[in-house]
């Protein structure tokens, strides 16, 4: 199938052709025709099977056609998109200007943590489309700077996320400000029973499309896991990072305090490394993902909400520097790699501590994950949760002695500095 079979108007179709998009993934080619029969989706669909475009392209020919029938243009807000992060906001938000490049149409991003100003300017100017963060939303909502009572199109986006960051309170109270009649397109990674009773509390005889089994991992993504004593985990990342095939990663961390840990100390061994995080600025985040996307930096450290929307061509490689405590996050993490039918290798380090988490995460994911054996950093009290199937190394093969040797020297290089609690 391609992107004209499913009756796009030329100036989207245009646009596709630019971006060099030619084939519709398995969700835009299902969830397209919905959204442009103007019904209610629920649509389950893991991080990068190019969802984003799933609403965006019907969207933009909606309002496009809706527009051209107009007699007089309307300033009013028709589209609402509500997501988590500033950083998916942004990405949304790219996605609309390449995608209606043609079309006219106008859209406005906004989130916090930047000044309020040129955001309620551009809002008095009129907007189509608007994609936001929850609180910001609902701060200009309440200064009487946004009017959403002429709603056409609804979208949340990664409603799992907004569930685990605690803003599932914010959604429900934007709902209440959308008029009842409106179509409503409801897009979730996982689906937990929170999520679904949201979800039949707003839809209406929706569509549902789920594209991949809830809480699948991408099938072309290559999981390794490490088991390491938490003190050698530094070690072990500096270790791996010496394979020159590792052009650049992004690394996972649990804590803001850990992410700047990290990149201080890859640099330190000249690896070039920024962290990004909720309490970096916004310019700063940016800055570092443009770096990072540009080649100019090669790791990029981050928190699980300040990853969230980070969207990179063909980064290869993920490593989970920390097991996240909610198995849901792991398959968010590793979803960062083999985006959009590419390969990708997620590399997980576990200590004595996480064994637990990881439990959950085979749980969940109805998998072992294979385990790395040959590596010079070998946790005190190998085994535990996990597949005893041994996994590709990466550049790891060392003798015994070798090993124990490095074992000791990284020890002593990192015993001998202060460890921070907050950093795992």
């Amino acid at each position: 199938m391609s992107f004209e079979n499913l009756g796009l108007i030329a100036p989207i179709l245009r646009a596709l052709e630019t971006q060099g998009y030619t084939t519709p993934t398995p969700i835009q080619s299902q969830a397209i025709p919905v959204v442009l029969g103007q019904k209610d989706l629920l649509a389950c669909s893991q991080t990068g099977t190019g969802k984003t475009a799933a609403f965006a392209i019907p969207i933009l020919q909606l309002l496009y056609n809706q527009k051209k029938a107009e007699q007089t243009p309307s300033r009013h807000i028709k589209t609402l998109i509500l997501t988590p992060t500033r950083e998916l906001a942004i990405q949304i938000a790219e996605n609309f200007s390449e995608y209606g490049a043609h079309t006219g149409l106008k859209h406005l991003v906004i989130y916090g943590g930047v000044s309020a100003g040129p955001q309620i300017s551009t809002l008095r100017s009129g907007t189509d489309i608007l994609i936001a963060t929850p609180g910001r939303l609902l701060d200009l909502w309440q200064q009487g700077h946004i009017n959403l009572r002429y709603i056409h199109q609804f979208v949340l986006d990664e409603a799992d996320r907004m569930l685990d960051m605690g803003f599932i309170h914010d959604v429900k109270r934007v709902i209440t400000k959308l008029p009842e009649k409106r179509q409503t397109l409801f897009f979730s990674a996982t689906m937990p029973d929170e999520i679904a009773h949201l979800a039949n509390s707003i839809l209406t005889n929706p569509t549902r499309v789920n594209v991949t089994p809830v809480s699948s991992t991408a099938e072309k993504v290559e999981q390794r896991m490490y088991f390491v004593d938490k003190n050698s985990k530094r070690s072990l990342l500096i270790h791996l990072l010496k394979n020159p095939d590792i052009t650049s990663a992004l690394v996972f961390t649990r804590t803001k305090h850990g992410a700047d840990r990290v990149a201080k100390e890859l640099n330190k061994v000249n690896i070039s490394a920024n962290a990004i995080h909720g309490d970096k600025s916004q310019n700063s985040r940016q800055r570092a993902l443009q770096d990072f996307k540009g080649g100019r930096i090669r790791i990029l450290v981050a928190t699980d909400i300040a990853a969230r929307g980070i969207d990179v061509d063909n980064l290869a490689y993920v490593f989970n520097f920390e097991i996240p405590n909610v198995p849901e996050t792991y398959v968010h993490r590793i979803g960062r790699t083999g985006r959009a039918g590419a390969s990708g290798i997620a590399i997980s380090f576990c200590d004595d501590e996480e064994r637990a988490y990881l439990k959950d995460i085979t749980k969940l994911i109805a998998q072992q994950i294979p385990v790395v054996t040959d590596h010079p950093f070998p946790a005190s009290h190998s085994g535990g949760a996990g597949s005893a199937r041994p996994a590709p190394g990466v550049n790891l093969r060392q003798s015994s002695t070798q090993q124990v040797q490095a074992k000791k020297n990284s020890n002593r290089k990192w015993n001998s500095r202060p460890q921070n609690k907050q950093y795992s």
